[in-house]
């Protein structure tokens, strides 16, 4: 492989080797895709900040704020992240093991687990409008509606990540390893949201 001479040699009185492949446009540096993660990762998080910290400041105007019960298929919900993110583990360490064809087993199941959640969140937006908490009628049904909703969309372009993965032509270890840690991220997320639902009602 070739090999080219970082210019820190120039400062320093070590050379510092780098990999080729820098060279090469067509090539991702390394950490790109961790970077691209942390940056995704911490508007996502600033993003939804901002709207518990709205959700909590309406819960204590009481006018036009009728209480909703939280569905109890918000806990199926919660247990089926939790085991998601425990599959998707699984599959990562098993990839980093080269073990590939097992490692893409667990990863399918772990969307397959995903699309349950979503399934489940769907299922918990017709238990609000059972009880008559309608997206534009009640801000605290709206609130439930937003919050399960941005995140079941954020948690399907996990989902497409973790296809890409399995099924696209870059199989590298970082990219692996970033879908498994956003993957992981949503599911902190969702414990921060679903918290925060069970303490306001």
């Amino acid at each position: 492989m070739r090999r080219i001479i970082s210019r820190r040699a120039e400062k320093t009185d070590q050379v510092v080797v780098l990999p080729s492949s820098l060279e090469d446009p067509s090539k991702q540096p390394p950490g790109t895709y961790t970077v691209l993660l942390l940056t995704l990762c911490l508007s996502i998080f600033a993003f939804f900040a901002a709207l518990v910290a709205a959700f909590i400041w309406r819960s204590q105007t009481l006018p036009y704020w009728d209480p909703v019960v939280v569905p109890k298929v918000l806990w199926l919900s919660t247990t089926l992240i939790l085991v998601s993110s425990g599959t998707f583990e699984i599959g990562r360490r098993l990839y980093a093991k080269g073990e590939w064809r097992w490692a893409s087993r667990w990863l399918l199941l772990t969307a397959t687990i995903g699309a349950a959640f979503v399934a489940s969140q769907l299922t918990a937006w017709r238990r609000l409008m059972d009880q008559g908490a309608y997206l534009m009628d009640n801000p605290h049904g709206s609130f439930y509606y937003i919050f399960t909703g941005l995140h079941a969309a954020h948690l399907i372009g996990g989902m497409v990540a973790l296809f890409y993965v399995v099924f696209g032509p870059n199989r590298s270890r970082e990219l692996v390893n970033v879908v498994g840690y956003y993957w992981h991220f949503l599911t902190v997320l969702w414990l921060i949201l679903f918290a925060a639902l069970l303490t306001i009602s």
